[in-house]
């Protein structure tokens, strides 16, 4: 879990544009043309337009915001819109270690089926905040390995629920699952600053965990069954 300041992260984009080691038009890579599954990220939008809020307050998307995120209830789900900031807890890998990623932890709250923490430079996973009495994820139908529509820049892609957060702050998913939507994955300066919507499905599980396509099949029946609800 990553706390990522702004200061932070401006900063370090700063250092990099100065030293010259990134063109003043950088951007992130393009996300992968294909979509997965056969639900769009229009027809999902569609349903999400609206927030009838189920969590107590507002979360903030960083520890310098301010708390303006509401966790919102549909049928069959429940949806937040936010940042993605990004978490490369879980195994150590070339991308996702202490070197690369100042607030690393060897674990994530929920584990594979061979009892290894998640991997989050291969596996895509969105992050819930920790219970608090702001919202209790459990209470609401959520669950580790649970189904997760990540919409971006008109791509949808199917995540699980893989780690928890801070009590207070809101949007943050793993290193995959912001390369596959074309947001600079990186650890410490990467992230998105806003537009993208988390759509979580009550009472859904992956298994095992760590099958992304088993997240991508039960992920586009799951959406089917939202847009015919909602």
């Amino acid at each position: 879990m990553r706390l990522r300041t702004l200061t932070l992260a401006a900063a370090s984009g700063t250092a990099l544009l100065a030293a010259g080691l990134l063109p003043a038009h950088a951007t992130a890579a393009a996300p992968r043309s294909a979509q997965e599954g056969t639900v769009s990220a229009a027809d999902l939008l569609a349903k999400v337009t609206s927030c009838s809020q189920i969590s107590n307050g507002k979360y903030r998307t960083d520890e310098e915001t301010s708390a303006t995120v509401p966790v919102c209830g549909k049928n069959g789900a429940v949806f937040w819109k936010a940042d993605m900031d990004i978490d490369c807890d879980g195994q150590r890998t070339a991308n996702c270690n202490e070197d690369r990623d100042p607030w690393f932890q060897a674990d994530t709250a929920f584990h594979q089926s061979d009892g290894k923490p998640l991997n989050a430079e291969t596996l895509p996973y969105v992050v819930v905040p920790s219970t608090s009495s702001i919202w209790n994820y459990s209470n609401a139908g959520i669950k580790g390995g649970g189904v997760v529509a990540v919409i971006y820049n008109n791509k949808v892609e199917y995540a699980v629920v893989g780690d928890t957060g801070p009590s207070q702050i809101i949007g943050e998913a793993s290193y995959a699952t912001a390369k596959a939507l074309g947001i600079d994955p990186d650890p410490e300066t990467g992230g998105a600053d806003s537009g993208v919507t988390y759509i979580l499905f009550k009472n859904s599980q992956v298994s095992p965990i760590e099958s992304h396509s088993a997240a991508v099949s039960l992920g586009d029946r799951l959406a089917k069954q939202f847009l015919a609800s909602n």
